[in-house]
C-alpha cells in the first residue's frame, strides 16, 4: 500500500482499481481529482498537465502500466503486446522527464519476468516506485536542509513539490525541511506561463503553514541584488551525467543573475532523474509546446502576423550550481567532477 504524508497534499491517489489525479490546471481555485482506468487516460493527463513534475509524471506513468495489465489481462492472451502497445503511448507523453523513462523501464523489466500473478507484481512495482520517491524526498529535505543551515531567505521556481512527486516534495521538500529548523524567508517567482509557482508553490506552502512572499518572475534580479536570498532552490527535469539541469522554463536565467549577485543555486532531484547516458546538457530534448498557450485571442487567426516560441524547459549548466542534492548524497560544485561519484553510491 501507498504510504501517505499527514498533511501534505497528494497530486497522486491510487483507489485499488484506478489512478486518481489532482486537476493541477484548476488550483489554487478548485481542488478536482479525475479519476482514470486506462493507460490512455493517464496518457492524456500528462500531456494536458493535469499531472506534471518530473517525479510525479513517472509514478502516473507505472500506475498507467497497471491499469494497462489490469485491464488486457483478464481480456486477451495478447495481453503482453497490448501492454507494450500502452507503454509505448506512455513514453510519448513528455518527452524531457527522464523520469518517466526509468520508471516505465522499471515496469517493464518486472514484466519480462515469468510471473504466476501479473496484476499483483505489477502493482507492488509500482507502489514501490511511489513509496520509495516518498522516502528519497525526506532524506532529501534533511541533507538539503544542512546546507541552509543559517541561511536567511531562499527563493524558488516552478513547483517541485508534493505536487510534483510522490509527496512531501524535492526542492520544497528541503524548503519544509529547512524551515522546521529554522524560521527563513520564502520566495517563489510566478513562473511563466503556466504560473505553477504562482497556483501551486505558495498554495501548497500555505497548506503546511510556511509563509511564501509571490514576486514577478521580471523581479528576480531585483531581490537578489536587496541582499534577501541566499539561495535559489529548484529541482529537476533531467541531470546530465556532467551536471547540467534541464529545469523548468526561467531556471537558466536565475542562475545566471544568481552568479552575478552572489546567490547560489542548489537543485534537489532523486537518481532517478539523472541520465547517465547524456553526457552533458546540449543533447537534452527540449519539449515546445503549442504557442497558443502563449497568444492572446486576438492572434489566433490563419492572418496574423504573430507567432509565439514556447520551450517549457531550459538547460543550466553545472558551473553555475553549487549543490546537486540527492537521495544518495550531496555533489557540491558539480562542474567539472559531474554526478557521476553518486552512481553507486548507497
Amino acid at each position: 500500500m501507498t504510504m501517505q504524508n499527514n498533511k501534505t497534499v497528494q497530486a497522486l491517489q491510487w483507489t485499488g482499481d484506478a489512478l486518481k489525479v489532482l486537476d493541477q490546471r484548476q488550483l489554487p481555485e478548485k481542488i478536482v481529482y479525475d479519476e482514470y482506468k486506462d493507460a490512455v487516460g493517464v496518457a492524456e493527463a500528462i500531456v494536458t498537465m493535469r499531472v506534471r513534475g518530473a517525479p510525479a509524471i513517472g509514478i502516473a506513468a507505472a500506475y498507467g502500466v497497471v491499469l494497462s495489465v489490469r485491464r488486457q489481462y483478464a481480456q486477451s492472451n495478447q495481453w503482453r503486446k497490448k501492454v507494450a502497445a500502452d507503454i509505448e503511448l506512455l513514453a510519448k507523453s513528455r518527452p524531457t522527464a527522464v523520469n518517466l523513462f526509468w520508471a516505465l523501464d522499471q515496469m517493464k523489466a518486472e514484466l519480462a519476468k515469468q510471473l504466476d500473478n501479473p496484476l499483483a507484481a505489477i502493482l507492488a512495482c509500482a507502489e514501490k516506485i511511489h513509496n520509495d520517491d516518498i522516502a528519497a524526498n525526506h532524506k532529501m529535505g534533511e541533507l538539503g536542509a544542512d546546507i541552509l543551515t543559517g541561511a536567511k531567505g531562499v527563493m524558488t521556481h516552478c513547483n517541485a513539490g508534493a505536487l510534483a512527486t510522490g509527496g512531501y516534495g524535492t526542492a520544497l521538500g528541503v524548503i519544509r525541511s529547512a524551515y522546521r529548523r529554522q524560521r527563513l524567508n520564502v520566495y517563489a517567482g510566478e513562473t511563466r506561463p503556466w504560473l505553477q509557482g504562482a497556483r501551486l508553490t505558495v498554495w501548497e506552502l500555505s497548506q503546511d503553514g510556511i509563509p511564501a512572499t509571490l514576486i514577478a518572475d521580471s523581479a528576480a534580479a531585483w531581490l537578489m541584488k536587496s541582499g534577501a536570498i541566499d539561495w535559489i532552490v529548484v529541482g529537476a527535469d533531467r541531470i546530465a551525467a556532467n551536471g547540467d539541469v534541464a529545469n523548468k522554463i526561467g531556471t537558466y536565467s536565475l542562475a545566471v543573475l544568481a552568479e552575478q549577485h552572489g546567490v547560489k543555486v542548489m537543485v534537489v532531484a532523486p537518481t532517478s532523474t539523472i541520465d547517465w547516458n547524456m553526457p552533458n546538457g546540449d543533447l537534452i530534448e527540449i519539449e515546445q509546446r503549442n504557442p497558443n498557450e502563449l497568444l492572446p485571442a486576438c492572434y489566433l487567426n490563419e492572418d496574423s502576423q504573430v507567432s509565439a516560441w514556447n520551450p517549457v524547459f531550459d538547460v543550466t549548466p553545472a558551473d553555475l550550481i553549487a549543490a546537486i542534492v540527492t537521495e544518495r548524497g550531496v555533489i557540491l560544485n558539480p562542474a567539472g567532477q559531474g554526478v557521476g561519484g553518486l552512481r553507486n553510491a548507497i
